[in-house]
């Protein structure tokens, strides 16, 4: 263990943390709105969030850059409040993140809410609630088990980011070095031993937060009956 590189693990799970922090923020109010808005145009909407799914990573980090770079509008706003500049910093980390993870949030939170009974819905309208009070205490209830699932995605796909990280924040150790970085850099130097390491502990703690998901989602009437 004295190979690893800590505090790119630490600034990995702090990413993680954070990204999915904001994704489940303003990950919610979309997917409900992808779920149970009738505008005709809304496929453009999904196409947008689901884009960084097919898009490559270097492409979306280029015009990340391009995007919070001092060049752009953007960019010099951030930097005039600030001081500093948004791009090779962590703060950039964490909006690129957002934009490449948003997708693994709002896709199975989408796909929970469309599966809520619409009676129980108009049920609670009828008996006067307002349709934010349904939504926090009749849709979210009902579709826990997606909400969680989003939330794991987008924690273990920013956890294992590479590329957008790398166009957006460089490697900057202690700043924006994350742990796949950091395994790219032992590999290049031949520390074969070290970056086995890393990419070990990274397997494991990865399988045992997918079991635990699926264990804890798991339907008892969904399982197949004992012989």
């Amino acid at each position: 263990m004295s190979g690893m590189d800590w505090p790119a693990i630490w600034l990995s799970l702090r990413l993680a943390a954070i990204v999915c922090a904001v994704l489940l923020v303003i990950g919610l109010p979309i997917a409900c709105w992808l779920t149970f808005s009738r505008w005709r145009w809304r496929f453009l909407v999904e196409s947008i969030v689901a884009l960084p799914l097919v898009l490559p990573p270097t492409v979306l980090g280029f015009y990340v850059l391009m995007a919070i770079g001092s060049r752009s509008p953007f960019g010099r706003a951030w930097e005039r409040w600030t001081g500093h500049g948004l791009a090779f910093t962590f703060e950039g980390l964490v909006l690129a993140s957002v934009l490449y993870s948003l997708p693994f949030m709002v896709q199975p939170m989408a796909s929970a809410f469309a599966q809520v009974d619409t009676s129980l819905i108009e049920a609670s309208s009828t008996l006067g609630a307002s349709r934010l009070r349904t939504f926090f205490f009749i849709t979210i209830p009902l579709s826990i088990d997606g909400i969680v699932t989003g939330v794991v995605l987008a924690f273990a796909h920013t956890l294992g980011e590479f590329g957008v990280v790398l166009m957006v924040g460089g490697n900057l150790p202690g700043v924006t070095r994350t742990v796949s970085i950091s395994i790219y850099d032992q590999v290049q130097s031949f520390r074969y031993d070290d970056a086995n390491a890393t990419a070990l502990l990274l397997l494991v703690f990865s399988f045992v937060v997918l079991a635990g998901v699926y264990a804890l989602t798991r339907k008892p009437w969904t399982m197949a009956p004992l012989k």
